[in-house]
């Protein structure tokens, strides 16, 4: 006969599995991904390495749901951003801006989900995240192009080259703690878009 998890002890191995992955969380904004090892985790929520491996049998497996939670958490930020009132241009640098922002205020946490060295299930999240955050920008730049205040383009194309920019350009301020590249992403988006308003920043 099967063995049954009782109500209390599923409850409480739930408990255990939310208290890893907060302490996770916790970890990789403050060491990254080299530094989220299972022993560290296990050590900052208060639980043995092998509890750990009861809820994820690799480090790989912990992170690719943590990876999971704030791609999620990201990409409904930016989504939010997106159906504020304004011209397609203006959404989409507000977009940016708060992509920007959001990632300068836990730099550790934005290098690792942008541009750390990772193994290669966490590096499948890191695109699920940039294919999200493309077509929210495709389908504002799919918008101008339909009412005509930005010239023909391919939504896909543009969006995609716009999100990598982004990202290579936040590495810089992401590592070193200077925000002094991200000023001109605005011009730049907003000059690659092709917008009536490219020439401003």
């Amino acid at each position: 006969m099967p063995y049954r998890r009782t109500p209390k002890v599923q409850e409480r191995l739930d408990a255990q599995r939310d208290a890893v992955l907060a302490a996770a969380m916790e970890q990789l904004a403050e060491r990254g991904y080299a530094g989220c090892s299972v022993s560290a985790v296990a050590e900052r929520a208060g639980v043995a390495v092998g509890s750990v491996y009861r809820h994820y049998p690799t480090k790989a497996a912990l992170v690719v749901e943590l990876f999971r939670k704030v791609v999620t958490r990201e990409v409904e930020a930016v989504r939010e951003v997106s159906e504020r009132p304004g011209s397609p241009a203006e959404r989409i640098v507000a977009i940016f801006d708060t992509f920007a922002s959001r990632a300068l205020k836990t730099p550790r946490m934005a290098y690792a989900l942008l541009a750390e060295p990772v193994d290669a299930p966490i590096e499948a999240e890191r695109l699920v995240f940039r294919r999200a955050f493309r077509d929210v920008v495709a389908q504002l730049v799919a918008d101008g192009v339909r009412s005509g205040v930005l010239p023909a383009q391919d939504a896909d194309v543009t969006a995609a080259a716009l999100v990598g920019a982004a990202a290579e350009v936040l590495i810089g301020p992401l590592t070193t703690g200077s925000a002094d590249e991200v000023s001109g992403l605005r011009t730049f988006v907003l000059r690659s878009l092709g917008g009536s308003d490219a020439g401003h920043s």
